[in-house]
């Protein structure tokens, strides 16, 4: 499993979305996570794949890249993001 966060760092949303970042990261280390930047190429890339079409979207997904869950224009509780990302489903 993996989280993906995208978002737009020159937006209203960039500290709401780093601070989730930096709370999430040291409550679940070993959680695979990946923030991209939707204005850069892979971000633009990952976007376009998912289908987002406003920011922060934030998503759950299994290796094959299928999605588990996703979250667009909200800041979800780091334990609801953790309970997608290692559960079995």
């Amino acid at each position: 499993m993996k989280v993906l966060v995208l978002y737009q760092p020159r937006s209203e949303h960039r500290m709401d979305v780093e601070e989730f970042v930096r709370q999430f990261k040291g409550q679940y280390p070993s959680t695979s996570f990946q923030v991209l930047d939707v204005d850069q190429p892979e971000g633009t890339a990952k976007a376009a794949l998912y289908g987002a079409m406003s920011y922060p979207y934030i998503i759950v997904v299994r290796d094959d890249g299928s999605v588990i869950h996703s979250w667009e224009r909200e800041i979800p509780r780091s334990q609801d993001v953790d309970y997608y990302a290692s559960s079995n489903v």
